[in-house]
């Protein structure tokens, strides 16, 4: 569906349902078909409608106590004479704000506008929050760079055993939780690679660490992806002028030896990578300003190695 806006719901689904269930409650107190249709602002024959079933209600609304509780208080309020118009519709305004936060209309527009999926009140309430956007994004790079490395040709030959992972991390990351990553990793199987799931934050330890060690030194850089070390693309990158730069492949304060190395260069490569040691396989970083960017140089690096 195109793009809808929650008023829309409120018009479309809350409102005839709020009518239809207020028409029914002040019949049972015995109010006249004319004087429940000048309350609710409608015509008589639109009463008879309602009491005759002829217009639809949204089940979700009627499943919430909050609704059919507001439904009575007003119904109680017209029929003894206790509430006025603007009363009512003070009920009914605090109803919908209730519903539009986290509750049924929520829900409905999260269904009708997939986009929003988890999101929808933080948008629609809480408006527009920069930090919420700066995670979508980190997580829509890895997103399209996990796409981009699976739908290349030849690239499943440069997975490692250990798998491949790519990230993105936040502006201002300080560790591996603030790094958007896949859980699991990309893994070669039966000759393509697999994307086991969406990406998320904290997913990754080692191309996160590559990543803070590289944004400590230069904050742009916070993209990076990681492929098997081979000659052939290390040959490539020297080749476009991208010349890699090697580093202990031990794991023991990785982070912190990567950030001096960087430092004593006084810049952050394209291309890091180590030959392994005992237990470690040989791994290639690329790295990028987002995890994008740093996958859409190894596919190049591989189409040219080819």
């Amino acid at each position: 569906m195109a793009l809808q806006l929650p008023s829309e719901i409120v018009v479309e689904r809350f409102l005839p349902t709020v009518r239809v269930q207020l028409a029914a409650a002040l019949e049972e107190r015995g109010l006249t078909q004319q004087r429940i249709a000048d309350h609710l602002g409608v015509t008589q024959a639109s009463v008879s409608k309602y009491a005759g079933g002829a217009v639809a209600v949204e089940e979700r609304f009627l499943d919430d106590p909050r609704f059919g509780e507001t439904v009575e208080r007003i119904a109680d309020g017209f029929a003894d004479g206790t509430m006025d118009d603007y009363e009512a519709l003070a009920e009914l305004l605090g109803l919908v704000r209730a519903f539009e936060d986290r509750g049924p209309i929520c829900a409905i527009h999260e269904e009708e506008l997939p986009a929003l999926e988890g999101l929808g009140c933080d948008l629609c309430v809480r408006g527009l929050d920069t930090d919420l956007q700066t995670e979508r994004d980190a997580l829509a790079s890895v997103r399209r760079a996990t796409r981009l490395l699976a739908n290349t040709p030849g690239m499943v030959d440069h997975v490692p055993n250990v798998g491949t992972n790519v990230a993105t991390a936040l502006p201002d990351a300080t560790d591996e939780l603030d790094v958007a990553a896949v859980p699991g990793r990309l893994h070669a199987m039966r000759g393509r690679i697999n994307v086991p799931s969406d990406p998320e934050l904290g997913a990754s330890e080692h191309v996160a660490s590559m990543v803070l060690a590289a944004m400590a030194v230069d904050p742009t850089r916070r993209g990076a992806v990681n492929a098997a070390t081979s000659d052939a693309l290390l040959a490539t990158a020297r080749d476009r002028g991208l010349e890699p730069v090697a580093f202990d492949a031990t794991y023991e304060r990785r982070r912190e030896r990567l950030e001096a190395t960087f430092r004593e260069r006084g810049s952050v490569p394209r291309i890091v990578y180590h030959t392994g040691a005992f237990g470690i396989e040989p791994i290639t970083y690329v790295l990028g300003e987002t995890a994008l960017e740093a996958a859409s140089l190894l596919v190049e690096l591989v189409e040219t190695a080819e």
